[in-house]
């Protein structure tokens, strides 16, 4: 069956369609990331209206590739929350209309479980893969959410831990800020990351005794330690000596937690797969120290699939159809949605 996701959740807007959750038909993202670059952030409004300027587009786009119809589907999805409630109001309704003029059945997505299914897409070059195995821990990391979800089956959750503070892409992005390297903050703190020969060591907030995350602390450090240590009167190049040890360790210390609670959980667990799932998932960094210290196979998505995308919005829609949930064209947003 092939399904229609619809993603508006933020500053990207996706359409795509895939077949029968997995295969990917055609997946198009209009980004809005150089518009907002020059606020050093999202601006809700802005969003809210390139994503009306975008969504036409890319419908009109999506048909030309494929050659398909209306009539070869058979539903659409569309991430209803959370997000930017503007945002989300955009894509909700453009994906009621399509469906009540089209009479296709209809689903409201969360988007984080949407982000777990970019574990499920293939590209449709060569065999697909092996699908992930239940039951498996994934770690989902993003600008707006940080958290360990145990996955026992389709539909089938247990939140493990969150964080209590800044999500992990939200304290990339600040620390950036702080650093003078722009948004969005991950890109460009794993880029000068990477040339640095040794980060400077900063602390790590473990919780004891709990799957949380905190990254508040962390900031602050690099707040305090920028202060300390980027002089005014310094060189260029002292400068961005000390710009670039500073970021390799606060990279080296997310990445450190995020990667250490997660092989907890999963040996506690004993899953058979680990998935990384949401922004922050595409650092290489995060990413290569997964795989390399894990107790079971790591499922990783193209770092195109681990941003949002409408890929993930439709392949989370077809099982989600298959169980029988049908919404209907009266759907509305529901900003703070949570998995149960």
């Amino acid at each position: 069956m092939l399904v229609m996701g619809v993603e508006s959740s933020c500053d990207e807007s996706g359409i795509a369609i895939v077949d029968d959750g997995r295969r990917i038909v055609v997946d198009l993202v209009a980004s809005q990331i150089d518009i907002h670059a020059r606020y050093g952030g999202v601006v809700p409004e802005v969003a809210s209206r390139q994503h009306l300027l975008a969504f036409v587009p890319l419908l009109e786009e999506a048909f030309r590739r494929t050659g398909l119809a209306w009539s070869d589907l058979g539903g659409i999805a569309v991430t209803r929350g959370p997000g930017l409630a503007g945002a989300l109001l955009v894509g909700v309704n453009i994906a009621k209309s399509l469906a009540f003029a089209r009479s296709l059945p209809l689903v409201g997505i969360n988007h984080l479980e949407g982000h777990l299914y970019a574990g499920w897409l293939w590209d449709g070059l060569g065999s697909p893969p092996e699908p992930p195995s239940f039951p498996l821990l994934a770690l989902i990391v993003s600008g707006g959410h940080t958290g360990l979800l145990l996955m026992r089956d389709h539909g089938d959750y247990r939140w493990l831990g969150e964080t209590r503070d800044d999500a992990a892409g939200e304290a990339f992005d600040k620390a950036a800020r702080l650093l003078g390297l722009g948004f969005p903050g991950g890109p460009a703190i794993q880029r000068i990351a990477e040339g640095a020969r040794a980060g400077v060591h900063l602390p790590r907030a473990w919780l004891r005794g709990s799957y949380d995350f905190s990254f508040s602390g962390l900031k602050t450090a690099v707040l305090h330690l920028a202060e300390r240590e980027v002089l005014v009167d310094a060189s260029p190049e002292e400068r961005a000596r000390q710009v670039t040890r500073m970021a390799a360790g606060f990279q080296d210390a997310v990445v450190d937690v995020l990667v250490t609670k997660t092989i907890e959980a999963a040996r506690q667990h004993q899953v058979r797969h680990i998935l990384l799932a949401g922004g922050v998932a595409a650092n290489r960094r995060l990413r290569e120290e997964m795989v390399r210290r894990a107790p079971a196979p790591v499922l990783i998505p193209h770092p195109s699939l681990c941003t949002d995308n409408g890929a993930m919005v439709a392949a989370c829609g077809y099982f989600r159809l298959q169980a029988g949930q049908r919404d209907g064209w009266g759907m509305d947003v529901v900003p703070d949605l949570r998995l149960s």
